[in-house]
């Protein structure tokens, strides 16, 4: 159980199924015995009331390359049946230091600036539950402390999974799950 507010890091060796853990963590995949569940305090919580409360970051999550930052997040926003807020993209945008580059195309991007572009994406509809899977690859130092900060406010209003083998990031959490 992750109340509000939490926060839980989960650890193992290559292989050991962070990932998949992830993945059935967002209902990306269907576990083959048991049951994960979400409530909110007024009942469990599946399908689009799921979907509408996970924001998540992962190397295998990909964005579409010929469209800008500002298109692709003006794309999920109305995919969330949204309209998309040209000045909370522009925050946001420049929230994981991709001021003015917003509307370059992102196949012109570096790996560090994809994955900025993917917490964009990520927090654009202020999820309950974030969850990060190797949450500093491809970054920085300006771009391992953007993802400090995101953390942090997410640990304020809301919970937090994280998927690592980092050191530094296996202190994000207050409860820890070691896969073997």
């Amino acid at each position: 159980m992750l109340p509000a507010g939490q926060s839980l890091v989960i650890t193992g060796d290559n292989g050991s199924g962070k990932t998949t853990l992830v993945r059935l963590l967002c209902n990306l995949l269907t576990p083959t015995a048991g049951t994960i569940s979400y409530r909110n305090g007024k009942g469990a919580l599946e399908g689009e009331d799921l979907r509408g409360r996970i924001g998540l970051v992962g190397p295998y999550l990909q964005l579409y390359r010929d469209l800008s930052a500002i298109e692709n997040l003006a794309f999920l926003a109305r995919g969330r049946g949204e309209k998309p807020d040209a000045q909370k993209i522009r925050e946001l945008l420049e929230k994981v230091g991709l001021k003015g580059r917003g509307k370059d195309p992102l196949k012109t991007y570096s790996s560090g600036m994809l994955q900025r572009a993917k917490y964009a994406a990520a927090i654009l509809h202020n999820p309950d539950l974030l969850i990060l899977d190797e949450p500093t690859a491809n970054l920085d130092e300006a771009g391992k402390e953007m993802v400090l900060a995101v953390v942090n406010e997410q640990r304020k209003k809301g919970s937090l999974v994280v998927a690592t083998n980092e050191a530094e990031e296996r202190t994000w959490g207050e409860q820890h799950v070691v896969l073997a």
